[in-house]
């Protein structure tokens, strides 16, 4: 089955791609660039897709949004249908974790453009997902961090298995989420098993 994925070059994303590709294919990066750097939706920043894109060899469909509570849906929508159009894509695949928020209206954007949503990273155990991410050779860092317990020192911290201890005691320390599904940190992959170059 053809799929999009949408797509913002950090590890839940970049690890959905890597699992959607093992039983599908992935054919078209969807990504919004969002001027609200406290978008509800998106992630931000997102200056490094058009890299990752040409690295990973699939097209990018990049569509600007003001970023306006429920108002950024409608940019999805105009992405996804854009994709629909010119890629023949079936379906959606996100990385959403546990952001009922999020994971609820992509599906409903999904049912009215009649798209499958696929989100294989859906209620994972979020250390595991941490782990795996080390485990399966992708390399990514830390670029914005909103959470008691993350300072300015994990910033352009390249996340290894040390990382992710650290991590996780941090999280169960000061009650985080530590797979950042409530934005408290967000992240970019500069590698993976799947970048061509």
């Amino acid at each position: 089955m053809k799929l999009g994925i949408l797509f913002s070059g950090g590890k839940d994303s970049n690890y959905a791609l890597f699992k959607a590709n093992k039983s599908d294919e992935v054919t078209v990066l969807i990504s919004l660039d969002s001027k609200n750097e406290e978008s509800y939706m998106f992630h931000t920043p997102i200056e490094e897709v058009d890299k990752q894109a040409k690295r990973l060899g699939i097209p990018l469909i990049k569509i600007k949004t003001e970023g306006e509570k429920e108002k950024e849906l409608e940019d999805l929508k105009k992405a996804i249908k854009e994709a629909k159009k010119y890629y023949a894509i079936e379906g959606i695949v996100t990385g959403a974790v546990a952001s009922t928020y999020q994971a609820s209206r992509i599906q409903r954007i999904c049912d009215e453009l009649d798209l499958w949503c696929f989100n294989p990273l859906w209620q994972m155990n979020q250390e595991r997902l941490l782990r795996d991410l080390i485990k399966n050779r992708f390399k990514f860092k830390i670029v914005k961090v909103a959470a008691d317990g993350l300072d300015d020192s994990w910033i352009n911290k390249i996340i290894d298995k040390k990382a992710v201890e650290d991590l996780i005691r941090l999280s169960k320390k000061y009650r985080f989420n530590v797979a950042f599904e409530g934005g408290e940190a967000e992240t970019e992959v500069i590698d993976s098993p799947m970048f061509k170059k």
